[in-house]
């Protein structure tokens, strides 16, 4: 019965993004705007790389990361609505409530990260083989941080107008600090230690450190090693979850 509830709660969402054709062009408007005018804007830097791969790389891991974020976070107006209501009176656990909107989310992140990769294709982003299925690997390990974020975002949120408030106070900043569109080796100790706890910063410089693997400009626009990066990921990713799910359940029960 649960597996049966994850499934169609996933489907359910996957089924609604087909649906909504503004949500389907914005997903692949915001992402071109950004990798098209910002890297031509930005490509006569002298900074021994390809600033409109740079910018890709980032656009990617942090479209993916988001959506999935902002997708769980949209459980409070489900929350708000007679579908939710029939959900949450179900004989179902929340955790299968949670899990199912992250597989849901994470389907359609996933079909948004490859609509990037083919506008990077017919931008001439250099595609090989190896490179493709690692940005589909780290594409994957971005929904699924972006949805454990997302998941603590949303145990501390009662309503969709704190939603719409707060939400892109979390995200924003993030752009900047996660170096999706600009570099970051070189910051003040104050914003290098919010870059630091930014977690869309890892999904970021995880998705470049397997994108520009064996590439003289790796040492240039990776932070850290991979091993970190996946590291702080997964350990974020059960924190964020468990913990997440557990104020969420505990908030259900006392509705």
């Amino acid at each position: 019965m649960e597996f049966n509830a994850i499934v169609a709660i996933a489907y359910r969402d996957v089924l609604k993004f087909t649906r909504d054709r503004v949500r389907i062009v914005s997903t692949l408007i915001f992402p071109a705007v950004f990798i098209i005018i910002l890297g031509n804007s930005f490509s006569g830097l002298n900074t021994g790389y390809d600033f409109m791969i740079y910018v890709f790389t980032g656009v990617y891991a942090q479209n993916l990361f988001q959506s999935t974020s902002l997708g769980i976070i949209s459980l409070i107006e489900d929350r708000e609505n007679d579908f939710s209501q029939e959900i949450f009176v179900s004989p179902i656990s929340r955790y299968s409530i949670i899990f199912g909107k992250i597989v849901g989310e994470t389907a359609i992140s996933m079909l948004q990260g490859l609509a990037i990769i083919v506008l990077g294709i017919l931008i001439s982003v250099p595609m090989s083989l190896s490179q493709f299925i690692g940005l589909i690997q780290t594409g994957l390990i971005a929904c699924l941080f972006g949805g454990s974020f997302g998941v603590v975002v949303l145990a501390n949120l009662k309503s969709q107008r704190a939603a719409n408030q707060i939400f892109p106070f979390v995200i924003l900043p993030q752009f900047f600090l996660a170096g999706i569109f600009n570099p970051i080796n070189d910051l003040p100790p104050y914003l290098e230690i919010l870059s630091r706890i930014s977690p869309m910063r890892y999904a970021v410089d995880l998705t470049r450190a397997i994108y520009y693997n064996g590439q003289p400009e790796y040492s240039l626009v990776v932070q850290d090693p991979l091993a970190l990066n996946l590291g702080v990921i997964v350990i974020l990713f059960f924190l964020f979850l468990v913990i997440g799910t557990a104020i969420f359940v505990h908030s259900e029960k006392n509705r």
